[in-house]
């Protein structure tokens, strides 16, 4: 799949870029802000996928410079190329500061460590030129260590895994019931629990959101969309409310 415009205006894009992982790698967006002569990557993912996605950022700068990588948390399909593009660039890092120590782990060069910066728990202002980006603390949704992007000329809320989905074919969605069923399984097994959820829902109620933009799977566009699926992860029962179904003794398969 190409990479795709979600929004453009003057000097301010936001590019959807296509998958490009394949195998047993875990579905994976990568999105990319740029404002002016100035670039943030969001999740810039593993390494695997690192050269081709390499590739797609550097043809789409068009004369910016790649000055900022988000990492929304620690899986490694979001951070574990994080020494390449350090290397091959003079961008800045922003990691939860919770994980530093732990992305170390990924082989960070000590000529690049100077330049990752803590997140801390509240988040705080990425300014990205004359734009100020939100960094929005989306804790247990679902590391412990979490989150979310805001942008306010495009109105687009990045997600992370908050509103992932698996197994189809599109990339925007338009029947949000009819979605729901590749969002579930998920959300039930990986969010940290109900009341998270509604916290952040709460949070996002006070921003003025266009579009949902998940990491995995298909965005949410237009404000039915978006009140839809605010409305649905207030009402769900996941992780810490659903205990009793995981904490049993194992038998013997028959």
């Amino acid at each position: 799949m190409a990479t795709m415009t979600l929004f453009e205006q003057g000097a301010h894009r936001n590019l959807l870029l296509e998958d490009f992982g394949g195998g047993l790698a875990v579905q994976a967006n990568q999105h990319l802000i740029i404002h002016g002569d100035r670039a943030v990557l969001l999740d810039p993912g593993g390494h695997k996928t690192y050269a081709r996605s390499r590739g797609e950022v550097t043809s789409q700068l068009k004369g910016a410079r790649l000055t900022d990588l988000f990492l929304s948390h620690q899986d490694p399909d979001i951070v574990a190329a994080l020494n390449g593009w350090l290397m091959t660039s003079d961008a800045r890092a922003h990691v939860p500061a919770l994980w530093i120590r732990f992305v170390a782990h990924f082989g960070i060069d000590a000529l690049v460590e100077s330049r990752i910066e803590p997140v801390p728990d509240g988040g705080r202002v990425l300014p990205l030129g004359d734009v100020d980006l939100l960094i929005l603390p989306a804790h247990f949704l679902h590391s412990c260590g979490n989150y979310h992007l805001y942008d306010p000329v495009a109105r687009i809320l990045y997600s992370g895994d908050l509103g992932g989905s698996f197994g189809i074919d599109y990339r925007a969605v338009e029947d949000f019931d009819a979605h729901v069923p590749a969002m579930l399984g998920f959300h039930e097994r990986v969010m940290g629990s109900g009341a998270a959820l509604k916290a952040w829902a709460a949070m996002v109620r006070q921003l003025d959101v266009e579009t949902i933009a998940p990491q995995h799977g298909a965005y949410f566009k237009g404000p039915a969309l978006v009140g839809r699926f605010l409305d649905w992860v207030e009402s769900l029962e996941c992780g810490l409310d659903r205990l009793g179904e995981l904490y049993r003794l194992p038998t013997r398969a028959v």
